[in-house]
């Protein structure tokens, strides 16, 4: 908990809950996986840099991402570079990559 302290938490807000509902709505993020669409929406209401995951079925799958990002676009809000926490840090020596 040490590591976090500090760190801004995003809120989920009628913002976000309308985004997600969108994502789902039309069909860019199954039903049985919400939750996923709430991940983007935090992150795209917020206007984060990046979401970070290992999860290439629904978030970091190419053309998923094109889908969402055209949702977006469509209200003004661009998609976070979606990559792993290994994309972002680059090689094993934690450097961050150019």
């Amino acid at each position: 908990m040490d590591a976090i302290t500090g760190i801004a938490r995003l809120e989920i807000n009628e913002r976000v809950e309308q985004i997600a509902l969108g994502l789902v709505q039309r069909g860019l993020v199954p039903p049985q996986v919400a939750e996923d669409a709430l991940h983007i929406a935090i992150a795209a209401a917020h206007g984060m840099d990046f979401i970070l995951t290992w999860n290439f079925k629904h978030i970091a799958n190419p053309m998923m991402q094109r889908r969402i990002a055209g949702f977006l676009d469509e209200i003004n809000l661009p998609l976070p570079f979606i990559c792993t926490p290994e994309e972002l840090l680059g090689e094993d020596d934690g450097t961050i990559s150019n």
